[in-house]
């Protein structure tokens, strides 16, 4: 959690990260169209909540008139049979009533769900297809944040909002139309009430929407501190942090309760102000209505003024739950424009539309981990200039080459640029000048999932999905069977150390793998990779978790798999690069020297030194592997 964010002040994102939209107070009827654009797809069932709406509109009104019909008339006249059948009237269409609103409120809600359903759809593919610097700038809260808060906020504008704030003004409408042929002179004295409406309507309306984006931000900025305090408590743990953290969301906490006490504030004011106004339009009527029925005013019935008191509660009952629905409109109008706002956000690259599929030689090879037949792929690096900021490259320049079926070990302090080359192998990144190029292909015309295909990654993160571990060594080939599964692992010499897991290779690893040891993740990866039959590795601090007994088996293995395939391999261990084809030294950006390992040894130069660093570390008893920071 950074301290802007601690102390509640705005981020700003760089290329590629997602700004928060602006907090104006208006409608903004583009994002009306875009969530009613949701609905297309169920036209039939979204037509057909319009029409019960339209007729509870007219029902409530209906009733109303009807009680002052059945007064006037049977009661009136001293009727009983007619005041019978009036009652048997009355609860008729009072039942048919309750019927319509049973389908309007059913059907309502599952147009909503239809909508956030396709919506989250809508969301995470876009997500799917947004290059990995748009996570690195944009915190996982924010993410969530849109994915299910604001998403919500905009199912309950769908299911309540926009639906029953039809039928509010319907009722409205209707029941205005029954005041005016009861009595236009009671209703003009309604109307004079229109300009203190106007107002509040006016002056509340901004404030409420500013305090709910307020709240909406605030919300996000909770949502992902907690999530970042969850995933890091191990760290928060281990440095004894957790009071400074707690103070962190402490401080948090208050900044969100601040700002829901901000916004209850605005709508205690704009709520009871309604109110008052039927109160006192209800006196007025009383005062008005009671003389004209007394003295025979305008031709007043007592019937008519009861119908007219009948009809003026039903014409400000929907005021009340329009202040409330005001408010909730408010929040899913912010929320939809914040989902929007994401599904906006261009990629800060994405494959040329003219890209083509990476030409395959494997597809005629009958596919076999074991034999390890695929021929590997040329990768040539001509001046790559590269920067995650701009202005600010890590990369300068950067030229080799390396044929097919060689061995590339990446070394280097850290901060040199080691993992920038295999995430730009991988067209996980575009480089702002120079060319790549995979088989004599320019990088920038290939697909980047048909390159993909054909290469196998383990970094040092050994990130594993919840499910079994099984169910993440298929990731890499969903159609292996589990004599394929086995045979990699056979392969790598690690199957007895999988096989001894609780339930071997059915053993459940936990949300990010937290049921396995960090080794034994490790060689997860390492064989998920491998299973994939790939063309092209990348080795990013692969034996980084892995003990030393285990990394004997490893390298035994890895002389096998690795032959025919091109890799990169980024190490701490010398006993990894040792056997390179290629060593490519960087020092800030650049190769400072390149070679194999006798020949760098023998120019006494930077590789030479990160040698002596780490024989000096075996004569000490300090490790078995050259020092992190040096490669």
């Amino acid at each position: 959690m950074s301290l802007m964010a601690a102390a509640g002040l705005p981020h700003h994102r760089g290329a590629g990260g997602m700004a928060e939209p602006g907090a104006g107070g208006r409608v903004n009827w583009h994002t009306v169209r875009r969530v009613l654009g949701y609905t297309r797809p169920y036209a039939g069932k979204r037509n057909a909540i319009f029409a019960v709406t339209v007729l509870r509109a007219v029902q409530k009104p209906a009733l109303a008139w009807s009680i002052g019909a059945v007064i006037n008339g049977p009661i009136t006249g001293g009727d009983w049979n007619g005041t019978v059948w009036g009652a048997i009237g009355f609860m008729a269409w009072a039942v048919f009533t309750e019927l319509t609103f049973h389908f309007r409120q059913r059907w309502a809600l599952e147009l909503g769900e239809s909508v956030v359903h396709d919506l989250r759809r809508d969301v995470y593919a876009h997500l799917q297809g947004m290059p990995l610097a748009f996570y690195h700038q944009t915190k996982l809260g924010r993410i969530l944040s849109r994915v299910v808060t604001d998403i919500e906020a905009v199912r309950r504008g769908v299911q309540q909002v926009f639906f029953f704030s039809l039928l509010l003004f319907g009722q409205m409408a209707g029941t205005a139309a029954l005041m005016v042929a009861y009595n236009p002179a009671l209703f003009a004295v309604l109307l004079t009430l229109a300009p203190l409406l106007w107002w509040a309507q006016r002056h509340f309306h901004p404030r409420l929407a500013r305090t709910s984006r307020a709240v909406a931000e605030s919300q996000s900025r909770l949502t992902g501190h907690l999530a970042e305090s969850v995933r890091g408590m191990r760290v928060i743990q281990g440095f004894g942090r957790q009071e400074r953290n707690a103070a962190t969301y402490d401080g948090l906490v208050g900044r969100h309760a601040e700002n829901n006490v901000a916004f209850a504030d605005e709508s205690a004011r704009y709520v009871p102000l309604l109110d008052l106004n039927s109160q006192l339009f209800l006196g007025a009527l009383l005062a008005v209505g009671g003389y004209g029925a007394l003295h025979g005013w305008t031709g007043m019935q007592v019937g008519d003024l009861i119908a007219f008191f009948f009809l003026a509660n039903l014409f400000f009952q929907p005021l009340q739950h329009i202040a409330q629905l005001n408010t909730q409109a408010i929040q899913s109008m912010a929320g939809a424009e914040r989902v929007f706002h994401l599904l906006d956000t261009e990629p800060s690259w994405r494959d040329d539309p003219q890209a083509r599929a990476l030409p395959d030689p494997r597809a005629s090879i009958v596919r076999g981990v074991v034999r390890g037949g695929a021929r590997g792929v040329r990768v040539e690096f001509d001046r790559v200039t590269f920067s995650y900021e701009p202005g600010r490259p890590v990369l300068h320049e950067v030229s080799f080459s390396a044929a097919p079926g060689q061995t590339v070990a990446l070394v280097g302090h850290t901060g040199s640029g080691k993992t920038t080359i295999t995430s730009l192998v991988a067209k996980l990144f575009l480089p702002d000048a120079g060319v790549i190029r995979v088989d004599g292909h320019d990088l920038r015309e290939i697909e980047g999932a048909s390159l993909r295909r054909q290469m196998g990654m383990v970094t040092q993160t050994n990130f594993l999905f919840s499910g079994t571990v099984l169910d993440n060594l298929l990731l890499a080939r969903p159609g292996a069977t589990l004599d394929e599964v086995r045979a990699a692992a056979a392969s790598l010499e690690c199957l007895d150390l999988l096989d001894a897991l609780p339930d071997g290779l059915h053993t459940v690893v936990g949300e990010g793998g937290r049921s396995l040891s960090l080794g034994q993740r490790q060689l997860v990866c390492f064989v998920r990779a491998l299973l994939a039959d790939p063309r092209l590795l990348v080795l990013d601090e692969a034996t980084s978790a892995v003990d030393t007994l285990t990394e004997s088996r490893l390298q035994r293995a890895l002389a096998r798999l690795l032959a025919g395939r091109t890799s990169f391999v980024v190490a701490h261990r010398l006993s990894t690069i040792r056997a390179a084809d290629q060593i490519l030294v960087l020092d800030h950006g650049r190769i400072a020297e390149r070679g194999t390992h006798l020949e760098l040894l023998g120019n006494r130069g930077a590789y030479w030194q990160l040698y002596r660093q780490f024989a000096l570390a075996e004569e000490r008893g300090t490790g078995s592997g050259i020092h992190p920071a040096a490669l």
